[in-house]
C-alpha cells in the first residue's frame, strides 16, 4: 500500500504517550517520527538552552519537565543520553522509584544492549535498545533520514515484535544484534562513520593547503564513487598507491606530509598499513612489492626521507 492511501496519523487515535529524557540531536527527531505514526509526545527532559530549542522546534507544545515526570507521563520512554550518562540515570531513576511498571523504556545507545536497563526492569519496566544507525543533525531533516535507516535492535524475546513494530513505524529496517556483540556491533560503526568524518576533514584541509578552491567539490564524486564500490565490492575496490605498491609513491607522500601537516602523519601510516595488509591478503598487492613498501611504512619518518620514484 503506497502512503497515500494510508490515513492521515490525525486521523487515528494515538497509540502511546511519548516521553523523551534528553532533548539532544536523536531523542526529539525519534518522538517526531513517532508522532508520524500516529504516537502522541507528551513529555520531554531538557536542560541547556540549545537543547530546550530543539524540542521546541521539533515537538512544539511539548511540556519540558524534569526527567521523573517523563516517566511518570509517558507509556513509551525515549533514554537519548551520552553512553556514559546511561547507567548511571538507570539507576537513579530506578532509585527513586520514578519507574513505573508496564512501561516500554527505551534507550538508543549502540555500546549497551539491555542489560544495561536491568535496575529499570526489575522495576517491573519493558528494555528495548534502537539504536538507530545513522548520524543525527538534531534537525526535521532527520526525520525524512530515517527512512530505510538500520536499527541496531536488541529486546528480550517477549519484546521482540514490540521492537520491531516501532522500528519500522518510524520507517527503519531492524536488525537483530545479540546482547554480548553490541560492543563490537558499535565499534564498526565507530570506525567507519566518525573515523570518516576525520578522513574526509583532513584530506580537505591538505587540498586547501595545495591551492584546491573547492576541495568539497573535487572530493564529492571521488569519495562518492570509493564509498559505493567499497559497499558493493569490500576489499576488492581498494586502489591507490598503497595496494598497487608504490612504496616510492608513498614515501613521497610521507614526506610532504611531514612537511607541510606533521599533524596526519601518524594517521596516514596508521591507515596505509591497514590498507597494505589487506590488499596483501586478498591478492591485491603482490608479494614482491609488498617487501619495499612495508618497509616504508615500518620506517614511517625515515622511510620518507629515501627515493621517491
Amino acid at each position: 500500500m503506497s502512503t497515500s492511501q494510508q490515513p492521515d496519523p490525525q486521523d487515528r487515535p494515538a497509540r502511546l504517550t511519548v516521553g523523551v529524557v534528553g532533548a539532544g540531536r536523536v531523542g526529539p527527531v525519534l518522538a517526531a517520527s513517532l508522532q508520524l505514526a500516529g504516537h502522541r509526545p507528551v513529555t520531554v527532559s531538557a536542560v541547556s538552552d540549545a537543547s530546550r530549542r530543539r524540542a521546541e522546534q521539533l515537538l512544539p507544545g511539548v511540556p519540558v519537565v524534569p526527567p521523573a515526570e517523563v516517566l511518570q507521563r509517558a507509556e513509551l520512554v525515549l533514554l537519548t543520553v551520552p553512553d556514559d550518562t546511561l547507567p548511571g540515570l538507570v539507576r537513579g531513576l530506578a532509585e527513586t522509584g520514578a519507574v513505573r511498571p508496564g512501561r516500554l523504556l527505551v534507550h538508543t545507545s549502540g555500546r549497551y544492549g539491555t542489560q544495561v536497563l536491568d535496575p529499570a526492569r526489575r522495576a517491573g519496566a519493558l528494555p528495548l535498545a534502537l539504536h538507530p544507525a545513522m548520524t543525527f543533525t538534531g534537525t526535521s531533516v532527520d526525520v525524512q533520514r530515517l527512512a530505510g535507516c538500520s536499527f541496531g535492535v536488541t529486546a528480550p524475546e517477549e519484546l521482540r515484535l514490540a521492537a520491531e513494530a516501532l522500528v519500522i513505524e518510524m520507517g527503519g529496517e531492524p536488525e537483530w544484534i545479540a546482547e554480548e556483540m553490541r560492543p563490537l556491533y558499535h565499534a564498526a560503526l565507530a570506525l567507519g562513520a566518525n573515523h570518516l568524518v576525520t578522513l574526509v576533514a583532513q584530506s580537505m584541509e591538505l587540498l586547501r593547503s595545495a591551492g584546491v578552491a573547492a576541495p568539497d567539490r573535487m572530493l564529492g564524486p571521488l569519495l562518492g564513487a570509493a564509498l559505493d564500490n567499497a559497499l558493493r565490492s569490500g576489499d576488492a575496490a581498494l586502489t591507490g598507491p598503497v595496494a598497487r605498491g608504490d612504496a616510492g609513491t608513498v614515501a613521497a607522500h610521507i614526506r610532504e606530509l611531514r612537511r607541510h601537516a606533521p599533524q596526519s602523519v601518524a594517521g596516514y601510516l596508521a591507515m596505509a598499513r591497514a590498507t597494505a595488509d589487506r590488499a596483501l591478503a586478498h591478492g591485491l598487492l603482490k608479494p614482491e612489492l609488498a617487501e619495499d613498501l612495508l618497509g616504508v611504512l615500518a620506517n614511517g619518518t625515515d622511510g620518507a626521507e629515501g627515493d621517491a620514484r
